[in-house]
Formats: structure tokens, sequence, C-alpha cells
């Protein structure tokens, strides 16, 4: 019988925050008012798409590697799209080669991306987990190093730095809504949180794979489709983020696709942010009353990633 998998402390956020200090932006906030319900709702927006290469995930890459025991010569990883550009960019910042298996299926955007930061992009499978079982045989070379997209402790803590300097930036946040793939980011964020700050995991009905290890008791297989599917496309949510969620008592919502697009429409004709579907799916959840704020309720929403081609936002409806 394995151990229980440990979840990452506060502690370890903090730790991580220094260790990539310099390496990583400091992302900013803005406060905005969300039509919702026949009412405005202030909210505040991390907008974490301005981060290097688009996503919250450099923060976990350039973690994983700079606590390895010794530093590698290459690193290797699988991913839909964004963590493999996250990993590409880490690796060339540290002078480390870099491999990246990446699903046929990922946006031609993020595959460019990898390789323009020098890596190599092995395209392989139909999915996400497929990309991860080819990853394997080139990551058990010597000198070496699996960089997980999310189901690594150092990933995690690594992630949470988001909600750190969310802290920091709007003090006093009742509620974090927070979009949910693999759970590196919703594992991260819940261990800065803990149960200080209500920790709210939002995911598609296409992708769900949070809220049924929820209702299982424990992490379980899903199918994935649906729109947000290249970066919320994990079959089963990490156990290591899963463990992290439970001890912070996040709840998971659903929304769908539908109100995934009008929270990309609404970030673009309102502030003319270029959300991914993924990245506007913690907002999407505000605009489909999967989560109704309390009056006075102070609520943050993390914008995670705008790798998409921006042309259907200018689109007629």
């Amino acid at each position: 019988m394995h151990p229980a998998p440990a979840a990452p402390t506060r502690e370890d956020v903090a730790a991580a925050a220094e260790r990539i200090a310099g390496r990583v932006r400091r992302t900013p906030v803005i406060d905005v008012a969300l039509p919702v319900g026949g009412r405005e709702v202030p909210v505040t927006l991390k907008l974490e798409l301005l981060q290097h290469t688009g996503s919250f995930k450099p923060r976990g890459a350039f973690h994983r590697v700079l606590t390895a025991p010794e530093r590698p010569s290459l690193v290797v990883a699988a991913s839909g799209g964004n963590h493999g550009l996250a990993v590409a960019h880490a690796a060339r910042a540290l002078g480390v080669d870099a491999e990246v298996f990446v699903p046929v299926s990922a946006p031609a955007v993020k595959v460019e991306g990898i390789r323009a930061r020098g890596a190599r992009a092995t395209l392989v499978g139909a999915s996400y987990a497929e990309a991860a079982a080819a990853s394997l045989e080139r990551a058990s070379a010597p000198g070496a190093l699996a960089v997980h997209a999310y189901d690594d402790p150092a990933v995690l803590a690594g992630q949470g730095t988001v909600a750190l300097e969310l802290a920091e930036q709007a003090p006093g946040l009742d509620t974090v809504l927070v979009a949910t793939g693999g759970g590196g980011l919703i594992g991260g964020i819940a261990a800065w949180c803990g149960t200080g700050t209500r920790v709210v995991s939002v995911e598609t009905r296409g992708a769900p794979t949070l809220h049924a290890a929820l209702a299982a008791g424990r992490p379980v297989d899903v199918q994935v489709g649906g729109l947000a599917a290249d970066s919320l496309g994990a079959r089963r949510i990490g156990e290591h983020g899963f463990a992290s969620a439970v001890a912070a008592g996040v709840r998971a919502v659903l929304v769908s696709d539908e109100a995934v697009r009008a929270a990309r429409r609404w970030l673009w004709q309102e502030l003319r942010v270029t959300a991914e579907p993924g990245g506007a799916v913690a907002l999407a959840a505000l605009l489909d009353g999967a989560h109704v704020p309390a009056d006075g309720e102070r609520v943050g929403v993390v914008v995670c990633g705008g790798n998409a081609d921006p042309h259907d936002l200018s689109q007629p409806r």
C-alpha cells in the first residue's frame, strides 16, 4: 500500500516564491464590475495570462527544475501545450535542453511556440494521456528530468505562488475562482489559501476531473472533451492536487461551453484581454450562475491562460 500523497504546505509555496523570484512575472490584477443576474458584481481579476509564455505554467516548471538534486542535461515533459511552452521557456532560461511530447490535437500556436523556444516538440497520440505515456521512455535517459504537468509537489508549490501574489495585491478576498484541469493550479492555490479563503474549482462539463473525484472520494478517470479540452483536458485529477483540494475544502462547480465563450467575449470586449477557453473558465462560473456571490462577497478570479487564436473573438456572435 503506497503512502498517501503529500500536499504542499503554505511554507512550501512561500519558499517556491523565493526560488523563482526574478524568473517569473508578478502579473497584474484589475478590479472590474461584472454584470451578473441583473446586478453588477465587483470582481478582482488576476491576469496570469500575461505571464511568460501566456499562462501560469512557468512558475511550476522553473520550481521543479530548480529543486532537482542536480541540474539536469535534459528536461522532458508531456503537454497539451501550455506546460510544454513553460518547460521550453524554463529550460532555455536555465541552459538546459528540452523535449516536449504533445498530442496531435494541440493548437498549432502552442506547438510552434514550443519549437520557437528551442525545444523539440514530438507530436504523438490523440490525448494528453497518450503523450504522457510516450514521454516516459525518453525521461528515463541518463541526466534527464521529467517535469510533470501537474502531479508533482514542486510543480504545485510553484503554481501556488499565483495565490501568494494575489493575496498581496488584493488582501481580504473571500473567494478565489480557479480553473482546474489536472490539478496543479488548484492544488497550489489551495495549499496557499488553506481554509482561510474559500477556493472554488471551475471546470467545463466536458472535463470534470476534480468534480468527479470529489464525488467519488478519490481520483477517477473521466471522459474528456469540449471547448477547453486542449488546456484542461487531463483524464484524471492528480493525486497531489486532489489531496491539497480536499485538505482546503475546495468546492467544485461545472460550467457550460457557452458560458466559457461568453466569458472570453466579455474579457475581449471590455478589457481587450484575449483569454484562451481554459483561461476564461473561472470567470464563466459567475456568468453561468455556477457561483453566485453573496452581497458584499469579495471575489477574485484567476484568468490563467491566453494561448489561443483571437480571430474568433472579433466575429459576429
